[in-house]
């Protein structure tokens, strides 16, 4: 594939991975990081997803920061950080395909309960931040999937649209911060990833003024339709995953 068309391509999956992410708080990474992997390889795919990930979460928080739940982000990312070591420890195992069919079980099985009973899961409190967080930092130590129990706590404390999309950037800040620290140190962060990088920004902040716009279009209750549909999407990305690495294996 010609250079000039790879780089066009990169740019349009950026662009449609940085929209979702303006629009609904999360999504980006299932979508951009399959994609590139193809066009790019894993070795410049994953710090870029994450150099672009982080800049979004920043981008947004510049003009919504007061949305942010403080309180349950510092719980969320404190204990993120506590379970990171053991999905390490995971990563270094063989349990990955199973732990990815359990993952996406769990959350397309949440989001379709919701849809047909929106009002009967629910909590109260920040009581349980704690034990999502640890969960978050498990799965993004071991597969980069930190996301989807966030997502599904901010869903059961029925936070609004703002707060929501808010207080993810809060919380993926952070731990983007630190995954990138670990590329770094790695040895990840090559010229090729920041000439593409560099290309990228004009279109990632496009992507977070389109999106932002989309983002404060949608109801309330079409917002939360909006999540569980794209929980659902993230499920079945997961469970083709799991099921393309066992019959390529095999």
């Amino acid at each position: 594939m010609p250079m000039n068309v790879t780089a066009v391509l990169v740019l349009a999956v950026i662009f449609i991975s940085t929209f979702i992410r303006s629009a609904f708080g999360f999504g980006d990474a299932l979508v951009a990081m399959p994609l590139l992997a193809v066009l790019l390889g894993m070795k410049t795919a994953t710090p870029l997803v994450a150099l672009v990930a982080t800049s979004i979460a920043f981008t947004i928080l510049l003009r919504n920061w007061r949305d942010v739940r403080l309180e349950s982000a510092w719980r969320l990312i404190c204990f993120t950080v506590l379970g990171i070591p053991i999905g390490l420890i995971f990563l270094k195992g063989a349990h990955e395909n199973l732990m990815k069919a359990i993952l996406a079980g769990i959350i397309t099985a949440f989001a379709l309960f919701n849809l047909l009973r929106p009002t009967f899961l629910y909590l109260k409190n920040d009581r349980w931040a704690p034990l999502f967080g640890f969960i978050g930092g498990i799965l993004g130590g071991a597969y980069n999937t930190n996301g989807p129990p966030v997502v599904i706590f901010g869903s059961l404390r029925k936070w609004p649209p703002a707060s929501f999309r808010a207080t993810m950037q809060g919380y993926l800040f952070p731990t983007g911060f630190f995954i990138l620290v670990g590329h770094g140190l790695s040895g990840l962060w090559t010229h090729t990833v920041f000439m593409h990088y560099a290309a990228a920004i004009p279109v990632l902040l496009f992507g977070v003024w389109i999106g932002g716009k989309v983002h404060r279009s949608i109801p309330r209750g079409k917002f939360d339709l909006c999540i569980h549909v794209l929980l659902i999407c993230i499920g079945l990305f997961l469970f083709g995953q799991t099921f393309t690495s066992v019959f390529t294996k095999g």
